[in-house]
């Protein structure tokens, strides 16, 4: 800033201007910063949770199907369910993957439900398991919420079922484990349901 005055004027005093320049930067700043919070929560609320395999929602069944014949799997049942068509599909490749359920309402992908079988596993494994994919979807979706933990004794055969749910824009997602025990029979599973809702 250059410091001259013409003779006979006070100088000025900086310090109002100064203050003027820097009370515009504070509010330029304030709402810079609102509008990227507000950018930031609405694409929050814009997020969805994707279905698996690359597939979005509302894809056609003409799509899935051509997309599942490419990957060598198998619609080994069509059923039709509550105004819904249900494809119980084998042979997608994931370690434990046992068989996978698409979901279509009107022609459209709704729903996705991943089955996994390991006979093998203990009940340690399973819960080994469990907190695994619980925690991998916490850090992408948020604390998922227990909507379901239970264990019947009532019959013959013990049957134990814990279930978290996430919540994101339209969408679901949800994480079950299901046992159900005859003395030494025991069948295990876990499952994974991507809706949109």
């Amino acid at each position: 800033m250059i410091n001259w005055r013409p003779q006979g004027t006070a100088v000025c005093n900086r310090r109002p201007i100064k203050t003027a320049v820097s009370n515009r930067r504070s509010l330029f700043c304030c709402v810079a910063f609102i509008l990227f919070l507000g950018s930031s929560f609405s694409a929050r609320a814009a997020e969805e949770i994707p279905p698996p395999f690359g597939f979005k929602w509302n894809d056609s069944m003409t799509k899935i199907e051509t997309t599942l014949n490419g990957a060598k799997a198998k619609i080994v049942a069509r059923e039709k369910k509550e105004k819904k068509d249900v494809w119980t599909v084998e042979g997608l490749v994931q370690p434990g993957l046992r068989r996978t359920l698409f979901i279509f309402r009107e022609g459209f992908l709704v729903e996705v439900e991943l089955q996994y079988e390991y006979p093998d596993w203990n009940i340690e494994r399973f819960n080994e398991r469990m907190g695994e994919i619980r925690r991998y979807f916490d850090a992408k979706f948020g604390t998922g919420k227990l909507v379901s933990r239970s264990r019947d004794t009532d019959s013959d055969v013990i049957q134990t079922l814990v279930g978290y749910q996430w919540i994101v824009g339209g969408t679901m997602l949800e994480l079950f484990y299901f046992s159900a025990q005859r003395d030494k029979d025991v069948f295990r599973s876990i499952s994974v349901t991507y809706k949109a809702i």
